[in-house]
């Protein structure tokens, strides 16, 4: 009664069936004796269950370690020994046609209770016994079937994620010849992010973005998707300059690829069909005038210019892109900056000041964020970043990522 419970026992090209764990096995009919069933498990030391039949039909199944604990007892030999066997037959076993999913058998022999996992099942065909199966094995197959599945599920993700960082190539190639003093970290909390980030030159500047979709693994990513599709769709039509106005484009665009705008949100019933959106801030840079253009959806432009004892916040607005609450119509505001010469500055997503660490696990915070800044604000970009990114790491410690880490330091 040896199962080969091995990934290549299954079938590889149908769904597995209750069959695929039948093992042939001798039965007794109903009015063989117990007898001749201790006859049968005295010659068969592997046989752990005996099904009984009448006319091939299954009715009951005997355990090997319940009859035999049963026939060892005192005067049991005697009163029992030329009785029918069904004295010591379990009357309700699990019994299963043998085109039964094992998904489906699975769900059976736990509503059964440990009797099918530890005595083992039935299996027919037609109706007819074709032999039986055992709990270990059925559990192996599920063991197995699982990890399947998570190594199928493993590699889509590990692909989907050399799908998404072939979409921010275009972006890097562009941030390394615009901005020599640059550093763009982007670092999902999974194998892929709900994080994405964006840089485009165009005639007479530059037009860069970052953004915190909702989530972060596969359901993050997919919002990146949507959210980066609606980006490139709004810079098409509206051009690079105005930033606010391109939030509200994206902001719309989500709302209604999400179903949360007006008829397709449900407004009616009061269920929308998605709850989800993004923070982000976008920036716009004008060479000849040296401005930067800044609109922000929940994050903040951080700058350190020369001189400057303190890092200077240019808040974004307090609504978030998408999203069921936040107005069809909201109109995010511009921010125009004259940056001087050498300053450094800085944006970055929650994932960064959101970490738990340190000795009270609290929030690695904005005041740890500047003071970081600060320190460095002479510094070369990459070497701002290295700073950030090992002081949240000791800060970090031995507790888990939280969530997405993005940031942008760049100098002007």
């Amino acid at each position: 009664m040896e199962f080969n419970a091995s990934r290549l026992h299954l079938p590889r090209y149908r769904t597995s069936v209750a069959s695929d764990l039948c093992i042939p096995t001798e039965s007794v009919q109903a009015d063989a004796s117990n007898f001749a069933v201790l006859e049968l498990f005295t010659e068969r030391r592997d046989m752990m269950s005996l099904p009984v039949t009448e006319q091939q039909r299954p009715i009951g199944l005997i355990s090997r370690n319940i009859f035999m604990s049963q026939m060892s007892k005192p005067f049991y030999h005697e009163v029992y020994g030329k009785k029918s066997c069904i004295a010591f037959m379990d009357k309700e076993p699990l019994i299963v046609d043998g085109a039964m999913s094992i998904e489906d058998l699975t769900f059976r022999a736990v509503e059964a209770g440990e009797k099918a996992l530890a005595d083992g099942f039935i299996i027919t065909e037609a109706g007819a016994l074709a032999g039986v199966g055992f709990g270990l094995q059925l559990m192996n197959v599920v063991a197995t079937m699982q990890a399947e599945k998570n190594r199928q599920i493993m590699h889509s993700i590990d692909y989907a994620s050399v799908i998404q960082r072939a979409l921010l190539r275009t972006s890097d190639a562009e941030l390394r010849a615009t901005l020599p003093d640059a550093h763009l970290e982007w670092q999902p909390r999974d194998v892929v992010g709900g994080d994405f980030y964006f840089f485009e030159r165009h005639a007479g500047g530059w037009f860069a973005a970052i953004a915190d979709c909702t989530g972060h693994g596969v359901p993050g990513a997919f919002m990146t998707l949507i959210a980066s599709s609606a980006l490139s769709q709004a810079l098409r039509e509206l051009g690079p300059h105005d930033p606010a106005a391109l939030i509200g484009a994206v902001s719309r665009a989500i709302k209604t690829l999400l179903g949360q705008d007006g008829a397709s949100s449900g407004e009616a019933t009061g269920h929308a069909g998605s709850n989800d959106g993004m923070d982000c801030a976008f920036l716009c840079y004008d060479t000849a005038s040296a401005s930067l253009r800044f609109a922000g959806a929940k994050l903040a432009l951080h700058v350190v210019a020369p001189g400057d004892e303190s890092v200077r916040a240019i808040d974004g607005a307090r609504m978030g892109v998408g999203y069921v609450d936040t107005p069809a119509g909201y109109c995010w505001h511009n921010e125009t900056l004259a940056i001087p010469d050498g300053s450094l500055l800085f944006l970055t997503t929650d994932g960064l000041l959101d970490q738990i660490g340190g000795a009270r696990d609290i929030a690695y915070g904005k005041r740890r964020m500047r003071e970081q800044l600060l320190a460095r604000r002479d510094a070369p970009a990459g070497d701002v970043a290295a700073a950030l990114l090992q002081d949240s790491a000791a800060w970090q410690g031995a507790q888990p990522r939280r969530d997405d880490l993005t940031f942008f330091c760049f100098r002007l």
